[in-house]
């Protein structure tokens, strides 16, 4: 095994118990989350096991990070993100910003104006408001945000948002299908 090789097996252990100490989880409740044994948890995060597929597809699942993230491979290709706008019916636009599914997405988004139907689903939003005027229905609130300005709220209670006024509105979407947050770490 050459040694770059090398290198990369060995920093999987190390992530993957920063990984499960940073979300706060324990050995055993990641081993109830994957299917997987503690000791096998623990030799892998020790370096003691080597990491195999069937081991590491789980964790990425469990952690929500694509499995390039678990083994730090080296960058290949072109890293940015080629641009895909799907339109839906009468001038609404979609962009997508990230590629990772089951994890926290991020779109770009042009709503045209329709009629206010509250839903309710798992998960998390947060908007920001780019261009225009967007309204939010979140219960019985109502509001209206303009450029710069964002709101963030649970999935799980009636919302609803889209143009505040007869024009299009341009916003940054987040949305955590697991009712997943953004986290935001910082180091004094």
């Amino acid at each position: 095994m050459d040694a770059e090789l090398e290198q990369i097996l060995d920093g999987i252990g190390p992530r993957l118990r920063t990984l499960r100490r940073d979300r706060g989880l324990t050995l055993e409740a990641l081993a109830a989350t994957t299917g997987m044994s503690v000791s096998t948890l623990s030799r892998l995060e020790s370096g003691k096991r080597r990491p195999t597929l069937d081991l590491l597809i789980p964790l990425a699942r469990a952690h929500r990070v694509a499995l390039d993230q678990l083994v730090a491979a080296p960058a290949s290709g072109d890293p940015r993100v080629h641009l895909r706008p799907v339109r839906h019916g009468r001038g609404n636009v979609l962009v997508p910003l990230t590629q990772y599914p089951g994890r926290v997405q991020v779109f770009k988004q042009v709503l045209a104006p329709r009629e206010p139907k509250p839903v309710t689903h798992d998960g998390y939003e947060w908007l920001y408001v780019l261009a225009g005027e967007l309204r939010v229905i979140l219960g019985e609130r109502d509001f209206t945000l303009r450029p710069g300005e964002v709101a963030e709220f649970d999935t799980r209670g009636p919302h609803w948002f889209g143009p505040a006024n007869g024009k299009d509105v341009e916003i940054l979407h987040l949305f955590g299908p697991r009712g997943d947050q953004p986290v935001v770490r910082a180091r004094p």
